[in-house]
Formats: structure tokens, sequence, C-alpha cells
């Protein structure tokens, strides 16, 4: 890789951890969020090999308007217009009630460009490999099948985006017996 393009993935993980940098997952570790989108660029550059730049950092900002104070018009004087895209793509309406949002992505998926559906497909695994090692706090084994089910109703609007992550994700939902 170019050492301009390190760069500018450095540059953006780092605009990500600044961002979260108080933030913690629900798990009982309190695992520091910044894990998160560095695990899903992780996933998209060691398992689906992904190189595209915008992508990568697409991953690393996937939350941060979502979950922070971050603006879209921030991501976009920072990383461009592109990358502010595949954001906008992958970011819930918070103000939306949950069950709309949750909605809204099964509806949505299939209508994302191929870079926000790679982003997704790749939050999705590493969200349910999460689920997988330890539940977030207080959530019973209902509700985590319930995730499990609805993540399997998203990741089929994004089929045909990478054969590897679909894959891996199917082999997760056959584990729990989820049909898709």
């Amino acid at each position: 890789m170019e050492p301009s393009l390190i760069s500018e993935v450095i540059r953006c993980a780092n605009f990500a951890a600044v961002k979260h940098k108080d933030q913690r997952r629900k798990d009982q570790e309190e695992t520091p969020y910044i894990n998160h989108p560095i695990g899903v660029a992780y996933i998209l550059t060691e398992e689906a090999g992904v190189t595209d730049l915008h992508v990568i950092q697409g991953a690393l900002l996937h939350d941060t308007v979502e979950d922070t104070d971050t603006s879209f018009q921030e991501i976009e004087q920072e990383f461009g217009p592109e990358v502010a895209g595949i954001v906008r793509e992958v970011t819930d309406d918070k103000d939306l009630p949950k069950h709309a949002r949750k909605a809204a992505q099964i509806e949505h998926a299939p209508h994302s460009s191929k870079k926000a559906k790679l982003v997704k497909l790749a939050d999705k695994l590493y969200n349910l490999r999460d689920l997988n090692r330890q539940g977030p706090v207080g959530w019973s084994a209902e509700r985590v099948t319930e995730y499990f089910e609805w993540s399997a109703k998203v990741v089929n609007g994004l089929r045909g985006t990478s054969k590897p992550l679909e894959d891996k994700l199917d082999e997760l939902f056959r584990e729990r017996n989820i049909s898709t």
C-alpha cells in the first residue's frame, strides 16, 4: 500500500478513535467501542480482500454519526463525499423508534451501493461473532436469537456482494438454525 494511503487509513482510524474515546461495548468486559469499527475494517481487508480506501474508511467511520456528535458534513469535509456517502447509507435514523430503524435496515439493504453493502456485511459479521463470544449484559438467549433472525433478513438484502462474507454469515446462521 502506498504511504499516502496508509496515512489516510491511520488518519481515519485516529478520527474514529477520538470520536469513540469514551464509549464501551455492552459486553461484560466493557470492551472499548473503537475495537468494533477497527474489527469491521479488519474483516473487510483480511477476510473479504477489500482494498478500496473509501470502503475501509467507511468501515472505520460507520458508527460515528449514529453514535457520536459527528455530522455527515464533518465526515465529508475530512474524508470526502464518497466516504460520507457510505457512512450515510449505513447510518440508522436515530429519530425513528427502534423497531422502525430495524425495519428500515431490512428495507434499505437491497438498494444500498456495493460499498455500503460491504460495510454492512462486515458489521453484521462482527456483531454476530461478538454475540457468540459473549452477549451484551442483560440480553436473554431469546433476544440474541431475535438479533440473529433480524440480521439474517438484513443480510438477505445484501446478497451478491461478497461471497466470503456471506458464506461466513451463513455458517453462523446455520449454527443457530436460522433460516436464510
